[in-house]
């Protein structure tokens, strides 16, 4: 009896599994389809010839792959490292790091504000938040162009009251870059934080001080750990597209401050260099990748930590 209601519950389980993977058939087929067959398409160019005229010859090279980190010289065929692509890659992991680190700086407290009004007026503020998420990111690119543009209205409030008497130059520099990122990625920061903060124990914190327990050892032994959840979702969602971004660095950096997006479509686009794109498209998404894994995985442990 015993072997036979464990060999039904053998064929239940299997037939669970089955039902399953059937009901996921569909979003399987959607990932595979807008996803994966693209990448694998991008990663099928990045190994052929650039034509002559922008073309693609359908020739196996390695010319992309080796324009990444190195470039030749057309008169004399020597090889270096390709120092501009090296410049864009590290400009465009700083300002998206940095781009990160302002973030939870900026939107631990806020989210720890929303979290502690009363419950009646929280979504009032939540609203406040999700207000950007309305507009389209290009018009609110633009709307920071407005304001950090040498007449605009930045510079116009600081003459008027006498602060500056010059208009200072914001635009088309790394500074205007990162306001504008910071502006359109900090509330992919505090919602993920609002979210953590929202089911966390208050108690736990007067007890510390009952305990006699520091306002810095109260931050990072109790607020911390217990809220880093949110703080790992918030730093992959604010540094994936802060580090891909392609308008903002277009619109508020200009020809000269470029990040490894616009890069990669000017190889697709004026450059007519399309392995070349592919290649430099192929390594941002290893990058991110590699940095996905490396949060997931130190966030992983940190977790187990607390728990043990």
């Amino acid at each position: 009896m015993a072997e036979a209601d464990r060999s039904f519950e053998a064929r239940h389980r299997h037939a669970e599994v089955v039902r399953r993977w059937v009901q996921s058939v569909p979003a399987l087929l959607l990932v595979l389809v807008g996803a994966v067959v693209p990448l694998l398409i991008v990663v099928f160019y990045s190994f052929l010839t650039p034509g002559p005229y922008g073309d693609v010859v359908f020739q196996p090279s390695g010319a992309g792959w080796l324009g990444v980190l190195f470039e030749v010289d057309i008169f004399d065929e020597s090889v270096s490292l390709a120092s501009v692509h090296m410049a864009v890659l590290g400009r465009s992991v700083k300002l998206a790091l940095i781009t990160t680190l302002i973030c939870v700086v900026v939107g631990l407290p806020t989210a720890w504000f929303i979290a502690t009004r009363p419950r009646r007026t929280r979504s009032v503020w939540l609203f406040l938040i999700t207000i950007p998420f309305w507009t389209n990111m290009l018009i609110r690119t633009f709307a920071i162009q407005e304001i950090l543009r040498t007449e605009g209205v930045l510079n116009s409030a600081l003459m008027s009251i006498g602060i500056i008497q010059q208009p200072l130059q914001i635009l088309y520099t790394d500074t205007a870059v990162l306001i504008g990122m910071l502006y359109v990625f900090l509330p992919l920061m505090v919602l993920p934080l609002y979210s953590s903060l929202e089911r966390f124990d208050f108690r736990l914190i007067e007890a510390a001080f009952d305990l006699y327990a520091s306002r810095w050892q109260v931050v990072t032994k109790i607020i911390l750990p217990l809220v880093k959840p949110g703080l790992i979702a918030g730093s992959v969602l604010v540094f994936i597209p802060a580090l891909s971004t392609y308008v903002i660095p277009r619109l508020l950096g200009g020809g000269k401050n470029l990040m490894i997006g616009n890069l990669i479509e000017l190889q697709f686009g004026q450059a007519r260099n399309w392995p070349l794109g592919a290649a430099l498209s192929v390594t941002l998404v290893v990058i991110v990748g590699l940095a996905l894994l490396v949060v997931m995985r130190r966030g992983n442990k940190g977790l187990e930590g607390s728990h043990g």
